[in-house]
C-alpha cells in the first residue's frame, strides 16, 4: 500500500514538473502573441507557473519529509491531472486562435489583392474607356455629314463597329471580375432588336470577309418594338460566339446569326442564335467547352489562336443575367450555340418622355478632357441643346451657384476630375441654398463602370450613371428620362 502511496505522490510530482514546464511554453506562446498587437498584459501568465512551483515543492516536500497516507496522495495525484487537463485545454484553445489569426490575415490579404485588382482594372478600364469614347463620339459625328460618299461612310462604320467591339472586349473582361466580386448587376436600358442586328452584321460582315466565309443573318418573331435589357452585355455575347464560329470554320465555309423574339406566358425572351460549319466539337468534349481554359485539341492553339477563355466568360455572363446557352455541334459538320435571354418590352407609358425635347436646353458639363467635353457637346447641338463647359468639379459648382436658378436644365457630370471630383461636385451642388438645387438632373458620365462607381454615383445624389463611351441615342435617351421625371413631379431623383 506504501508503495502505491508514494508511486501516486512522486507521479504526480513529474506530472507537475510537465505541467510546469508546459504552463512556460504556453506563456511564451501567447507573449509572442501579445507583442504583435503590443499589448503589455502577458506578465499576469506568470502568476500560475509560480504557483505550480510552489505546489510541486509542497509534493516533494510531503513525499520526502511527510507521511502521506492514501487520501493525501490520491489528492496531489489528482490535483497534477487536472492542471494537466486545464493545460491541454489551453493549448487547444490557443491553436483554435491562432488558426482563426492566419485564416483572419489570409482573408485580409485575399481582401486586399482584390481590392488592388479592382483598382487596377478600374484604372485600366478608365484610360481604355476615354479614347473609346472619342472614337466613338467623332464616328457618330462623322456619320451625320450627309455628303459623305457609300464607301467612306461605309469604313466610318466598320471603324465605330470594330470599337464597339473592343468596348465588348474590355466589357468582358471586367465582367468576369465584378461577377466574381459580387460587383456585377443588370442594366436596364431601352433598345430595339433591328440595332443590336445591325451592329452584328457590320462585325460578322467585315470578319467574314478577312476570312472569306459566307455571312447571313434572320429575324424571326415579333422583334419590333423597344424593349428593356442589357443590350451592351447582349452585344457582348453575341460577338463572343461569332468570334469562336469565325475562328474555328475554314475559308469558303458559312455562318449564320438567328435573332428570335418569343412572346410566351407574360414572358419576353430573345433567343440568339450562331451556326458554323466549321471543324466542329466531339461529343465527348461538348459538355466541357464552357469550363475555363478548355481545349478539344491543344494542337490546334497556334492555327486557331485563343485561350479558351471565351466560353466560359459568354457561359458566365449568360447565366448571371439569367439566360441559357446550349450548343449543339458535330465534327466535320459544323456548330450551332444558341442564347436565351430573358428581357420586357416597353410598356406605353414608359415612352413618353422619348416626347421631351432637348431643344432649347442649356447643358452643364464638367469633364477636366477637352476632346471629350468637345464631343459631347457636338452632340448636345446635333438635338438643338445648348451646353457649357467646366473642367473640374469645382469649376462646375462655381458656375451653377453663379447662374440663377433654372439656368441649367441639367449636368453631366464626369467623375474622376483634378481639383475636385463629380461626387464631391455633385454633393456640393445638392447642400446648395436655392431651389434647383435638389431637382436639377445629374447624370455621371464617365469610364468608371463599375457597378461600385454606379452605387457611389446615386448616393452622392446623381439621378442616372452612364459609362463611356456612351452613344449618343443612349445619352439623349438619358438626359429625356431625367428631364421627364423631374418637370413630371415624380421627384428629383430617380
Amino acid at each position: 500500500m506504501q508503495i502505491a502511496i508514494y508511486s501516486m505522490v512522486f507521479l504526480g510530482s513529474a506530472l507537475m514538473v510537465f505541467n510546469i514546464y508546459g504552463f512556460i511554453s504556453f506563456t511564451r506562446k501567447v507573449k509572442t502573441v501579445e507583442a504583435e498587437h503590443k499589448s503589455g498584459r502577458s506578465f499576469v501568465l506568470n502568476i500560475p507557473i509560480a504557483l505550480l512551483i510552489m505546489f510541486l515543492l509542497g509534493y516533494l516536500t510531503v513525499g520526502i519529509f511527510g507521511s502521506p497516507d492514501l487520501i493525501v496522495s490520491g489528492i496531489l495525484f489528482g490535483g497534477s491531472i487536472f492542471v494537466f487537463i486545464i493545460y491541454v485545454m489551453l493549448e487547444h484553445i490557443l491553436k483554435r486562435l491562432s488558426e482563426s489569426k492566419k485564416l483572419e490575415a489570409r482573408l485580409l490579404a485575399t481582401e486586399e489583392t482584390s481590392r488592388a485588382k479592382t483598382e487596377f482594372l478600374s484604372g485600366i478600364s478608365h484610360e481604355m474607356r476615354t479614347p473609346l469614347n472619342i472614337i466613338l463620339g467623332l464616328e457618330t459625328m462623322t456619320l451625320k455629314d450627309g455628303s459623305l460618299n457609300a464607301e467612306t461612310r461605309e469604313r466610318i462604320e466598320k471603324i465605330g463597329s470594330s470599337a464597339h467591339y473592343l468596348l465588348g472586349l474590355i466589357n468582358n473582361i471586367l465582367d468576369i471580375n465584378s461577377i466574381d466580386t459580387g460587383e456585377f448587376s443588370v442594366k436596364n436600358e431601352e433598345f430595339a432588336i433591328s440595332d443590336i442586328v445591325s451592329q452584328i452584321d457590320i462585325i460578322a460582315k467585315l470578319h467574314c470577309e478577312e476570312k472569306k466565309l459566307k455571312y447571313k443573318s434572320t429575324v424571326i418573331g415579333n422583334a419590333d418594338g423597344v424593349f428593356f435589357g442589357d443590350d451592351m452585355r447582349f452585344k457582348q455575347i453575341i460577338f463572343s460566339l461569332l468570334d469562336n464560329a469565325v475562328k474555328y470554320t475554314d475559308p469558303a465555309g458559312t455562318l449564320e446569326f438567328i435573332a428570335e423574339c418569343k412572346d410566351k406566358e407574360n414572358k419576353t425572351l430573345l433567343c440568339f442564335t450562331v451556326k458554323d460549319s466549321g471543324i466542329g466539337i466531339d461529343p465527348e468534349f461538348l459538355p466541357k467547352i464552357f469550363d475555363s481554359f478548355s481545349r478539344e485539341d491543344t494542337s490546334m492553339t497556334n492555327s486557331h489562336g485563343g485561350l479558351g477563355l471565351g466560353l466560359f466568360a459568354t457561359k458566365k455572363l449568360v447565366t448571371t443575367l439569367g439566360g441559357t446557352i446550349t450548343a449543339q455541334s458535330e465534327k466535320g459538320v459544323g456548330s450551332a450555340f444558341t442564347v436565351t435571354l430573358p428581357v420586357a418590352r416597353v410598356k406605353d407609358d414608359a415612352a413618353l418622355y422619348e416626347k421631351v425635347s432637348l431643344e432649347g436646353r442649356r447643358i452643364l458639363i464638367a469633364e477636366d478632357i477637352a476632346e471629350n467635353a468637345e464631343i459631347v457637346a457636338d452632340l448636345l447641338e446635333l438635338e438643338g441643346a445648348e451646353s457649357e463647359h467646366a473642367e473640374n468639379g469645382r469649376i462646375a459648382v462655381e458656375m451653377f451657384r453663379g447662374n440663377k436658378p433654372g439656368y441649367y436644365d441639367a449636368i453631366l457630370m464626369d467623375l474622376r476630375m483634378p481639383e475636385m471630383d463629380g461626387l464631391t461636385a455633385t454633393r456640393e451642388i445638392r447642400k446648395t441654398d436655392r431651389e434647383d438645387a435638389k431637382t436639377i438632373p445629374i447624370i455621371a458620365l464617365t469610364a468608371n463602370a463599375f457597378e461600385s462607381d454606379v452605387k457611389e454615383s446615386l448616393n452622392a445624389g446623381m439621378n442616372l450613371h452612364l459609362a463611356k463611351p456612351t452613344d449618343c441615342d443612349k445619352l439623349y435617351l438619358a438626359l429625356k428620362k431625367v428631364l421627364y421625371e423631374t418637370e413630371s413631379g415624380k421627384g428629383a431623383l430617380l
